[in-house]
């Protein structure tokens, strides 16, 4: 059988995909990835074939922007980025993968949630499709402005969604059932698949070895905030532990500065593999980062930034595995009581640990990898 996945070009959409992809062609499947050029040689390095299409979204923003300034305005931002995931973007997926489903005939289409267009040029080409989540399922405002230019492109097409940003197709959930959104839960064909963490192979950091307790701290591979960062390694450095931070590729560790000595600063490290070394995560709230530490049974203190960190935040709130401060809430202070509040709470600490054990029951890449005939064609 042969497999084509598709995704945003970003690291946050794309990776979430991997192990059920890599699990497939494991399985003796032929499967062709196709994503931004950006992210395409740590594909390769995992083995799959890959397709280069230019649905970034950066791509997604200068078709809706133009010459126009970036960032836009803080009042203009909410509508534009309506019409850049709700238009722009599913466009471009559209045009870009048309070629490449009439070029390979894949028997089976697998679509980032985010890249809906991905469904649609399934749909166009007579091809079956399902789609897969790269998180919890984001409810709100933000959501809802941006179904309506979906639902009108959907039109345009000819295609008719059945339900605001859901095509309708089977939906792989790598969502915990006890975090998912429960008016997503009541209304779809729903596929659960254990998130299992993807990174490139890589060192863990000689202060994973020290005796002390480990904090994580990051902000992503896109919402990168150095006044966040430095704020938060000044709280966090009071605190008698080791602080590890990943300043991710959109901060340069430089701009951090000095730290204390019981800092380290890191560009990248493998997320992946370091979460079950930690004793809490501070983070923005995206949801790789958040599930991941789901998976590891580890406490979280969420400092959201935008996009479906906000929700994510408030996941992590109703589970009881964590908390949060809002960006009016942000200060050093504010994280250095909020982190020694939740190394110290042993209520949190089990609740962490039940729902990590919720995540170990879902099924396996392997398991849905074995169920994914059923849905071709």
């Amino acid at each position: 059988m042969k497999l084509l996945f598709t995704s945003l070009g970003s690291h946050g959409h794309t990776y979430p995909l991997l192990p059920l992809a890599v699990a497939a062609r494991k399985a003796g499947h032929e499967v062709i990835f196709a994503t931004g050029e950006a992210l395409l040689p740590g594909l390769r390095k995992a083995g799959l074939d890959t397709a280069p299409v230019t649905i970034d979204i950066s791509s997604g923003f200068a078709a809706v922007v133009g010459d126009g300034p970036m960032p836009p305005p803080e009042d203009e931002l909410p509508g534009i980025v309506a019409k850049v995931f709700g238009d722009a973007l599913p466009r471009l997926a559209v045009e870009k993968l048309k070629p490449v489903l009439e070029a390979e005939q894949p028997d089976l289409v697998v679509y980032e949630s985010g890249n809906p267009g991905g469904g649609f040029a399934a749909k166009l080409a007579g091809i079956p499709a399902v789609a897969h989540g790269f998180g919890r399922v984001s409810v709100g405002d933000l959501t809802d402005s941006i179904s309506k230019p979906l639902v009108a492109y959907a039109a345009e097409l000819g295609i008719e969604l059945a339900s605001p940003l859901m095509i309708g197709d089977p939906y792989i959930d790598i969502c915990p059932e006890s975090v998912q959104a429960p008016d997503f839960m009541a209304g779809n064909e729903r596929i659960p698949l254990r998130p299992v963490g993807w990174n490139e192979p890589g060192e863990l950091p000689g202060i994973v070895d020290e005796d002390e307790p480990l904090v994580y701290l990051t902000l992503g591979t896109a919402f990168g905030n150095v006044d966040v960062l430095k704020g938060a390694i000044e709280g966090l450095a009071k605190l008698p532990v080791n602080v590890l931070v990943a300043a991710g590729p959109s901060v340069d560790v430089d701009a951090l500065g000095g730290v204390p000595p019981n800092v380290h600063l890191a560009a990248w490290v493998p997320q992946a593999d370091l979460l079950p070394h930690v004793a809490l995560v501070v983070h923005h709230g995206g949801s790789g980062t958040t599930l991941g530490t789901f998976g590891a049974g580890r406490p979280q203190l969420v400092i959201p930034q935008g996009a479906d960190q906000f929700t994510n935040a408030e996941a992590v709130l109703a589970a009881g595995v964590g908390t949060r401060l809002l960006p009016d809430e942000f200060t050093a202070e504010a994280v250095y009581t909020q982190a020694k509040a939740l190394l110290a709470d042993e209520t949190i600490h089990a609740a962490a640990k039940r729902l990590a054990e919720e995540v170990a029951s879902m099924p396996s890449p392997e398991d849905v990898a074995a169920q994914l005939p059923a849905y071709a064609r």
